[in-house]
């Protein structure tokens, strides 16, 4: 099984949908990926993710189905002032002193984070009933192929839930996945299912964050969710 998770085009959050660059992005990403052979196609509920999926889903000439637990983690309640907190974009010290930010699934175990671990399992556990469905039974920290499955399966959703997914399917620590790594708007991740002995199977990903078609394109890459400068690079092939 491939699974491909595409993080939404730069977003415009005050009308949940895309920039005028978001949409530049996602009619660079639909060019680029109008040749993959794609079976399964799945978005996330929020606006940003669905007008990124159109131009794909027109190449393609395919629906996609929403996945309502696909779309941004967020923490269960707002805050005072009505903002959906998030549980990244801490500083350093705030989260790198407790080493059960680094293990698989204490980090919600923290007292600022315990609100988000109902959703975290929720979420984990929708995950596994989703692969489940592709013949994929988790046990333990991998998987069973009961029927091994050639699909390749594209769900358009975000920053925050593909790292929870990353860190359910790769079992690491979601905190060190969140503020370690960055996925650029319509950023391409490939996880690709090894089975090389009976009916044992692990997700291992291919690429991460791969923005090979606004490279070629000429697009620079957005920062939206980044904290410091991007490396940028001209077109292949100008000099």
């Amino acid at each position: 099984m491939r699974l491909i998770l595409i993080r939404h085009g730069d977003p415009d959050y005050e009308r949940d949908g895309l920039t005028e660059k978001g949409k530049r992005e996602a009619e660079l990403l639909a060019r680029r990926a109008r040749e993959w052979k794609v079976d399964d196609v799945y978005v996330s509920p929020l606006g940003r993710a669905r007008e990124t999926a159109r131009p794909c889903l027109i190449a393609w000439d395919k629906r996609a189905e929403v996945l309502d637990w696909a779309q941004e983690f967020f923490f269960p309640e707002p805050d005072e002032n009505g903002w959906l907190p998030v549980p990244w974009d801490f500083f350093p010290a705030d989260w790198t002193g407790y080493d059960g930010n680094f293990l698989e699934n204490e980090w919600v175990e923290l007292p600022h984070l315990r609100a988000a671990r109902e959703r975290y399992e929720r979420t984990c556990a929708l995950l596994d009933g989703f692969l489940k469905g592709y013949g994929y039974e988790r046990t333990g920290r991998y998987y069973r192929a009961v029927r091994h499955s050639d699909r390749t399966v594209v769900i358009f959703c975000h920053f925050g839930i593909s790292m929870i997914f990353l860190s359910h399917l790769l079992n690491i620590s979601a905190q060190a996945l969140l503020h370690g790594f960055y996925l650029a708007p319509t950023s391409v991740t490939v996880l690709n299912t090894e089975e090389r002995r009976g009916d044992e199977a692990y997700f291992r990903a291919e690429r991460v964050g791969d923005c090979l078609h606004l490279i070629e394109g000429g697009e620079p890459v957005s920062e939206s969710g980044y904290f410091t400068k991007l490396m940028q690079e001209p077109p292949f092939g100008r000099k």
